[in-house]
């Protein structure tokens, strides 16, 4: 039995010994666990062992294994990073090694914000493709012929024959709901639009829109103040007034451009507000009849709003940000500014 008494003292070397750094770790494993260490010795006698005695010597054999293993990975998980530790929580000037955590883009916070208020108020978000037809971009939406925007020089243009664009704005999701849905309908349209314009600090040839659309039997005018109202009190404060100002957009009949107004304390109050107090927001108006016959619905029978805001202009009297292109250049000392923003 000098195998079963020299595993029996093998058992009792390892019982309460501890390994307190890698080296010792790795050199224990060698001897122990490696190709020529003491359990593959072992094994090899275990082998040539009597019958009668394997069964009692294979229980030590496999006790001694896992013993050995065992030790092993405890060193190994205590010793993890290189310090014990108990080391690590007795350097007080050790940094915490913490993540730092990122900061949401205000783009993206403005546009939740917005999305969120307006899902409040019952609207359901829908989108549509970047790369869009002339249909949905201009003709679908009472676009002249002649108008402007139809202009490559307006417009990025993917493709002449078919007329193949870039949308110029969410508007084109409208027309493609109003094509496959019977109202009524309440819905959004959040996304990225695309204008020929020369980029300064007012103006950017991308940018962001979220537009809403109403379509149900007797809508009106004051429904869509109110609408307005209330998601303007929402996001800038429960204070805020409004003002509605006749406009022109060849989808809508009549148009207006919302205002809110935003106070003359300081002067930069009047700087942006140009002395008046009041800041433009968004567009709005009631959907001709002409767009909803166009998509095949009764103008008789319905009618709907629509309005629509661009959220770089949004976050820029939120945040009161003085250059638009301050958005687009992932600038870290300028993101930065909105850890804490969801």
């Amino acid at each position: 039995m000098e195998l079963k008494e020299q595993i029996l003292a093998y058992l009792s070397e390892i019982d309460g010994k501890t390994l307190s750094n890698s080296e010792e770790v790795e050199e224990f494993r060698i001897a122990w666990l490696g190709r020529k260490g003491i359990l593959k010795d072992t094994m090899a006698a275990f082998k040539a062992a009597p019958n009668d005695q394997k069964r009692e010597l294979g229980q030590l054999v496999n006790q001694l294994k896992n013993a050995a293993e065992g030790l092993v990975a405890k060193g190994a998980q205590g010793d993890e990073g290189g310090e014990s530790t108990n080391e690590i929580l007795n350097d007080w000037t050790r940094p915490d090694g913490g993540i730092p955590l990122g900061a949401h883009h205000p783009l993206s916070v403005v546009r939740r914000e917005i999305i969120g208020i307006l899902e409040r108020m019952g609207f359901v978000v829908t989108e549509g493709p970047e790369i869009e037809d002339d249909w949905h971009v201009f003709s679908g939406l009472n676009f002249p012929e002649e108008h402007p925007a139809r202009d490559m020089q307006d417009t990025f243009f993917v493709d002449r024959k078919p007329d193949m664009l870039l949308r110029t704005h969410t508007s084109s999701v409208q027309v493609r709901e109003m094509e496959r849905r019977d109202p009524p309908m309440r819905i959004m349209m959040p996304g990225r639009v695309f204008r020929n314009e020369a980029i300064s600090a007012r103006a950017h040839c991308m940018f962001h829109q979220i537009e809403g659309l109403y379509i149900d039997e007797g809508v009106s005018f004051a429904d869509l103040k109110q609408t307005l109202l209330r998601f303007a009190q929402e996001f800038f404060g429960a204070d805020t007034k409004i003002r509605l100002r006749p406009s022109y957009f060849p989808f809508t009949e009549p148009s207006a451009e919302v205002d809110v107004y935003w106070g003359l304390k300081t002067e930069v109050d009047k700087r942006i507000t140009k002395g008046t107090g009041w800041l433009e927001i968004l567009g709005c108006g009631m959907v001709d009849p002409a767009v909803l016959e166009a998509s095949g619905i009764d103008s008789r029978k319905y009618s709907g709003f629509a309005f629509g805001m661009g959220v770089e202009r949004i976050a820029m009297l939120k945040y009161q940000i003085g250059d638009l292109r301050a958005f687009f250049e992932s600038d870290m000392r300028f993101l930065n500014q909105f850890q804490g923003e969801y």
